[in-house]
């Protein structure tokens, strides 16, 4: 048996596929990957770390396993406030499916005012104590001041109209 090292966080998403005590992470290793022993490994052309990212989200089984991956991520759990993992949640999203986050994001309204906007100056303008920030990593702007409700609201909005799991969606709101 030969020894590797891996990362604190790749350990702790391993270990977080466990399915019984005891399972060696060989064993959990082998059922994530559908490999079995004595299994041919087949040497696959190498894709560029960009391209990996762009193929891993392009069906809703990797869709699902990248919002599971952030919610295990050390960068989300060290956050305190509700308002830093909407953000983190919102840039997910956006990642994994542009054109569909702007979608969902447009018909996201409430009666006065505009949830989303590409520019701040778009978001004062209907409302001066609306806190707009930059959700990193995309074109758009949120406003922030809402209270953690409506900010789970506005992510299981954006959440269902992208289709994931409502388990998964459901998980996600229950972490602001």
């Amino acid at each position: 048996m030969k020894t590797i090292e891996v990362d604190e966080e790749l350990y702790r998403y391993i270990a977080s596929h466990t399915q019984h005590i005891g399972e060696s992470a060989s064993d959990i290793l082998r059922r994530m990957l559908k490999f079995s022993a004595g299994q041919e490994v087949q040497a696959k052309a190498s894709v560029a770390p960009a391209e990996k990212t762009a193929v891993a989200t392009n069906t809703p089984r990797d869709r699902v396993r990248a919002v599971r991956e952030l919610m295990l991520s050390d960068e989300y759990a060290e956050q305190t406030k509700a308002v830093n993992r909407f953000m983190l949640i919102l840039t997910t999203l956006y990642t994994l499916s542009p054109k569909e986050f702007a979608v969902a994001t447009e018909s996201l309204r409430g009666r006065t005012r505009t949830y989303f906007a590409g520019d701040q100056q778009t978001l004062l303008q209907n409302g001066i104590h609306t806190k707009p920030k930059h959700v990193p990593g995309t074109p758009y702007w949120v406003i922030t001041n809402t209270n953690t409700g409506r900010k789970r609201s506005m992510i299981e909005h954006i959440m269902q109209l992208m289709q994931f799991p409502a388990e998964l969606t459901d998980k996600v709101c229950g972490t602001l």
